[in-house]
């Protein structure tokens, strides 16, 4: 096994707060059940063929366009006209920063590793996610999937991480919340820990580091 050189790690759920509180705390605020949000969706991928979600995370349609969508067909199932704006602005509300694992990251990079970035997002939520994290003060790399219109676990995204960072899959380690995008990087030979607790991840981030 070659020694781990570089350190790719997501951002939503991993560099913040976790995402499933963000969003029922946003679906309340909205007025807007999570059943509702999900048949929403599920009525939108029908309709069209293709997941809406996957579509926004790789800037095939924009955030108004997304939420338009949802709220057309949330609207028709109620009756009565509802609108999903400003349901980003709910979100980052309530996303704080996870101020020990971007301590973590900082030391990680003292120590000499590679760092990235790769994140399924939305670009028009870029400058509001960018600024919880001093990226530019930490990390060499960010992969967007809004902007390289691939995403998370689509082998794509992760080649190009790799190839922007310089790293091969066997030097280098990847941290997720979500197993579906840990076992994408795997699938590459890509050393994997899934994000369920800050201090969890570190010691299992600090067992594979330590392996030869």
């Amino acid at each position: 096994m070659s020694r781990i050189e570089a350190v790719v790690t997501d951002f939503g759920g991993v560099l913040t707060t976790p995402l499933l509180d963000s969003f029922v705390s946003a679906t309340q605020a909205s007025g807007i059940s999570l059943e509702e949000l999900g048949k929403a969706m599920a009525a939108v991928a029908e309709h069209d063929g293709v997941n809406p979600l996957v579509e926004l995370e790789t800037g095939r349609i924009t955030e108004s366009e997304f939420f338009a969508r949802l709220s057309d067909q949330i609207s028709d199932h109620r009756g009565s006209r509802v609108e999903l704006d400003g349901f980003g602005e709910l979100w980052f509300q309530e996303l704080q920063p996870n101020h020990a694992l971007i301590a973590y990251m900082r030391e990680l990079r003292e120590r000499g590793y590679k760092l990235a970035i790769c994140t399924n997002n939305v670009r028009e939520w870029e400058a509001r996610w960018r600024a919880m994290v001093p990226i530019d003060d930490i990390f060499d790399v960010v992969v967007d999937s809004a902007f390289v219109g691939t995403r998370k676990p689509e082998p794509q995204i992760y080649q190009i991480t790799l190839q922007r960072l310089g790293a091969t899959p066997e030097a280098t380690l990847f941290i997720d919340d979500t197993e579906v995008n840990c076992e994408g990087a795997r699938q590459l030979g890509i050393t994997a820990v899934q994000f369920r607790r800050t201090p969890q991840a570190i010691e299992e981030i600090e067992a594979a580091l330590a392996r030869e």
